[in-house]
């Protein structure tokens, strides 16, 4: 099997999302031919195109509306990828606001640590049933497709997800990714942006159970949702949000919680 990671300098992924890449500085950087790297990236969740004689990915062109946003979320047996796996996984993918496919697994272990338990809930003979993580990966791989890869806090889950498909023979994931969290930071007003604060605060998801995948993904979307309300109206492609999500100017904080206050109240 080719291993194909992205090797493009950061400047050049930049101008792949936003003015376009010419074809002389994408082939310079590239380890195998130019179709076949096009090809390898397009399996691992990454579609560049052409356009007007420069390449750009194809999220610089698609409307938000038009997009399909895939919002994930796992649970691991420990932080480390070195030696800890995800215990569950669960996703949900949307288009235009609206949720059109789900993904759930527990993953098959044989212990987990009683602190992880009494976090998640999940023990390890709960897991006795379930799939191994093979082929938990694959089956999410195929649901994942060239989606954008949603979550809170993003870094973590992608990351281990990433690296965990690695691990078991799999290529790693290159599609564009959104942090929820970074998100919420430029388009709502919150004391803290923790998962579980945002969700008392706003009542997101009135049956949540935090630290459950599913759970924790359906809260998720219903921040996603209010913060594409709140979103700048010139920001009209996939990229726009992206590149909105990370360098618009956060919102103000307030200097004290409000939640605390209400309860005092």
């Amino acid at each position: 099997m080719l291993s194909h990671n992205i090797t493009l300098d950061a400047k050049s992924i930049s101008r792949l999302s936003s003015r376009g890449l010419s074809l002389k500085i994408l082939k310079d950087q590239l380890e195998h031919e130019l179709e076949l790297s096009l090809e390898l990236w397009r399996a691992q969740g990454l579609n560049v195109v052409k356009h007007q004689g420069y390449y750009y990915f194809d999220t610089a062109f698609i409307p938000i509306e038009e997009a399909e946003f895939c919002i994930v979320d796992i649970e691991t047996n420990g932080s480390k990828i070195e030696k800890h796996q995800i215990i569950e996984l669960a996703a949900v993918k949307v288009r235009d606001g609206k949720i059109i496919d789900r993904f759930e697994s527990l993953v098959y272990t044989k212990e987990i640590n009683p602190h992880i338990t009494e976090i998640t809930g999940i023990k390890a003979e709960d897991t006795k049933d379930a799939p191994q993580l093979k082929e938990v990966l694959k089956a999410f791989r195929l649901f994942l497709g060239n989606a954008i890869f949603v979550a809170h806090d993003v870094k973590f889950d992608y990351m281990f997800i990433s690296k965990s498909m690695e691990k078991i023979g799999l290529e790693p994931l290159l599609n564009r990714s959104l942090c929820s969290l970074a998100f919420a930071e430029r388009t709502i007003v919150s004391y803290r942006y923790a998962l579980s604060y945002l969700n008392d605060a706003l009542k997101l998801n009135p049956n949540a159970q935090h630290h459950r995948a599913m759970s924790d993904v359906l809260t998720t979307y219903g921040l996603f949702l209010l913060s594409l309300q709140n979103l700048d109206e010139n920001v009209k492609t996939v990229e726009d949000l992206i590149r909105f999500s990370k360098e618009a100017k956060r919102l103000k904080r307030p200097k004290f919680d409000p939640l605390l206050e209400e309860k005092e109240a």
